[in-house]
């Protein structure tokens, strides 16, 4: 009988924390309300006392979501657990996720405390938490560069207190498997009441070791698995959740493991958080790479046209690759892009389809029909700008010639204002982006610029990804439109939004 193993997502929380990232409160709601159909056993929603963003979107998603733990971190303070609870009290199964740093090195130059005055607040932060939540779960941060012994005491403080949850964290990806598993099981043999509680583990990629370390760990005797959709997170990212779940399937044979992950629904989840975040997914990332079940030898062509399992380990439909047969054209109906929508996994309320519904009848009559990849890029590009401060609400470009440089007007609406502003630039879309610079008196320097076909042929909508500094604030913004320069100029918008949010 395989033994259970609970996913802790943290996509939202850590995983937000890549460069760049900063998603709106709808835009968390459409993950998380995904990440629950995907199976998840604990959404790490947020870090309540950072932002009230933050908040707001902990707390929202809180009262939506019914079937999963929803979780809140905060540091070992007060203020930060009472935050949390505030931001959770309204969930159906609310979890209080607390930590402190526990290695030498963050006691002596980030918190500049003693190992009995860290304990202390071990204790008092469980305590608090407990005080409110019945689920807790405690972390010491830099576990992997903690003094055993030390890292003992503080676990068992936390279990005395109340602590539900051991979550173990390689916070700067500092390990390597048989040292991590070898942690864990010093950990199961020298902590009293250890068996008491349930143990997991929070690795992080530097080393590009997350994953094995997260195996290894389990093999020790950890029961969960922190980890990320697509890998994000801080710095080189977290374990990816796909491949932690389709490493344990695939080879349940060897590790006796199983998850409640839906595997049918990764697919999807990987594109959403994509689309979302605007972090491209790498070709020949495992399990959800473009190139994952793709084949270009000869010999590995002429082997899975005889049999598939001859080089491929997993069936693609597995994680939910299918082939989509969904088209819809210009005098398709509302209620038919209703349909669509919810048959890949978006359920929009009825103003929020109205909306969506005039997007897609403006590229319909642009495109002239769409598919199920044009479909859903429609709805993501609506939740991206739901509740931006501007909009582009029209634009006119000039490709200029020998007489005059390349120029774009744009006009921008928010409320009851109004601004219209025309600039020059090297191109088409550096002009366009140089009006919306203009217009909103803002400096913003591009980092990258990346364009895709979210289909193919010349019609095909072109999705744009910018990276802008703002500031010194890094923000990411995606686009999709018919038109290279309107795409660009959402896209461009749409990070320019984030930092005046």
């Amino acid at each position: 009988m395989a033994e259970r193993v609970y996913i802790f997502d943290t996509t939202l929380r850590d995983g937000e924390q890549s460069p760049g990232i900063s998603l709106g409160v709808r835009e968390k709601l459409e993950i998380a309300e995904q990440l629950q159909r995907l199976g998840v056993d604990i959404i790490e929603a947020g870090f309540p006392a950072t932002s009230k963003g933050d908040f707001e979107a902990v707390r929202r998603i809180s009262e939506k979501i019914s079937e999963t733990v929803v979780c809140g971190l905060a540091r070992a303070v007060p203020s930060d657990i009472d935050t949390a609870w505030e931001a959770l009290k309204n969930a159906e199964r609310p979890l209080i996720h607390t930590f402190i740093s526990t290695s030498d090195v963050h006691l002596e130059h980030q918190l500049r405390k003693s190992r009995e005055e860290v304990i202390e607040m071990a204790r008092q932060a469980v305590s608090r938490a407990r005080s409110y939540c019945p689920h807790v779960e405690f972390s010491p941060m830099d576990a992997t560069r903690s003094d055993p012994e030390f890292l003992y005491r503080v676990l068992e403080a936390a279990i005395e207190e109340g602590a539900g949850i051991l979550n173990i964290p390689d916070t700067v990806g500092y390990a390597v498997p048989d040292e991590f598993a070898a942690m864990i099981k010093g950990i199961m043999d020298n902590v009293k009441g250890i068996d008491t509680v349930r143990v997991s583990v929070h690795c992080h990629n530097d080393l590009g070791l997350a994953v094995a370390n997260s195996i290894g760990a389990l093999r020790a005797g950890a029961r969960q698995v922190e980890c990320a959709i697509n890998g994000l997170g801080e710095r080189a990212g977290n374990a990816s959740l796909e491949e932690v779940v389709m490493a344990i399937k695939v080879r349940e044979d060897r590790l006796g493991f199983e998850t409640g992950i839906v595997t049918t629904e990764i697919s999807k989840t990987s594109r959403l958080i994509s689309l979302l975040t605007g972090y491209n997914v790498q070709a020949n990332k495992a399990i959800v790479g473009k190139n994952a079940f793709a084949h270009e030898s000869g010999i590995h062509q002429d082997g899975v046209l005889k049999e598939r399992t001859t080089y491929e380990i997993m069936d693609a439909r597995t994680i939910g690759l299918t082939e989509s047969d969904i088209v819809l054209g210009k005098h398709s109906g509302r209620h038919a892009l209703k349909e669509q929508l919810e048959r890949l996994g978006h359920y929009l309320e009825e103003d929020e389809l109205d909306e969506a519904f005039k997007r897609f009848k403006e590229l319909a009559d642009k495109k002239g029909s769409l598919s199920g990849d044009d479909i859903e890029a429609v709805a993501l590009d609506f939740i991206r700008t739901e509740g931006q401060e501007w909009k582009l609400s029209a634009y006119e470009v000039h490709s200029g010639g020998h007489q005059a440089p390349p120029s774009a007007t744009v006009t921008l609406e928010r409320e009851d204002e109004r601004v219209t502003e025309r600039a020059v630039g090297d191109g088409m879309v550096d002009a366009a982006c140089m009006a919306i610079r203009e217009a909103l008196g803002i400096k913003a320097r591009l980092i990258s610029f990346s364009i895709e076909a979210i289909t193919g042929g010349l019609d095909a909508l072109g999705d744009v990804t910018v990276q802008l500094d703002i500031g010194g604030r890094v923000v990411v913004g995606r686009g999709v439109a018919t038109d290279v320069v309107e795409a660009s100029a959402r896209a461009y918008l749409n990070a320019v939004n984030k930092v005046i949010r």
